[in-house]
């Protein structure tokens, strides 16, 4: 993982003069990005640079919207009550969730890591705001729901980023959204689409953590594609 200056903004917001090339040798560093993301669970506690956070958030803005909407809304939980919180609602709901497993899955499932939420150092609850005035209503009258893909898009378009700059993201989804957004004294018309904790991995791995352990192993390819 290569990890360029963090002090140096990445002005993602400047668009190039003219179309750029993408060589093949781009497309392989590519491909090797898409390989190499993982959803991280081990993190040092070394802060990241506040610069460095500012570029991530500002390319996950480059993400497609429907209707050019842009619902996402980024909040950074920097409280310490706030946090110790949240961990408090991971421990309650991780342990109502081990009780959907019997015998040796329930074994297995309660000797993985699912969180970082006490070592990662930054927090980002990403919410969606529920038909916000910009992007006119366009695109999302027929599919309402297209919103929340457009925060998932962001929040990919993130995970990527922060890949690239030697940076880990875990999504934490063993939480309940409405004790999160009571915590977080969230107005009423957002939504929780992910709860992320970032920061510097202790480890990389090419497969996924959930495959090295045994819980699952990826499908092939001829597996999820239908032609009608």
């Amino acid at each position: 993982m290569t990890s360029t200056d963090p002090s140096a903004s990445l002005e993602a917001g400047s668009p190039p003069e003219r179309s750029p090339e993408f060589d093949t040798s781009f497309q392989q560093q590519l491909l090797d990005l898409f390989r190499w993301r993982r959803d991280v669970r081990r993190f040092r506690t070394d802060p990241l640079p506040d610069r460095l956070v500012r570029d991530l958030l500002s390319m996950a803005m480059l993400a497609p919207s429907v209707g050019l909407s842009e619902p996402w809304r980024y909040v950074l939980v920097n409280t310490p009550s706030r946090r110790e919180a949240i961990r408090d609602i991971f421990r309650r709901c991780n342990h109502e969730a081990l009780g959907d497993y019997v015998g040796e899955r329930a074994k297995l499932y309660a000797s993985l890591k699912l969180a970082g939420l006490k070592e990662a150092p930054l927090h980002m609850a990403v919410y969606c705001q529920q038909d916000p005035d910009q992007g006119h209503g366009l695109g999302r009258k027929t599919m309402p729901e297209t919103l929340h893909y457009s925060v998932v898009s962001s929040i990919q378009t993130l995970w990527l980023a922060a890949r690239a700059q030697g940076v880990g993201v875990g999504w934490v989804s063993i939480l309940d959204p409405n004790a999160v957004g009571q915590v977080l004294d969230i107005p009423d018309d957002w939504t929780l689409i992910a709860y992320l904790c970032v920061g510097y991995p202790q480890e990389e791995h090419l497969d996924p953590e959930l495959a090295r352990h045994h819980w699952e192993t990826r499908a092939n390819l001829d597996e999820k594609v239908f032609i009608r």
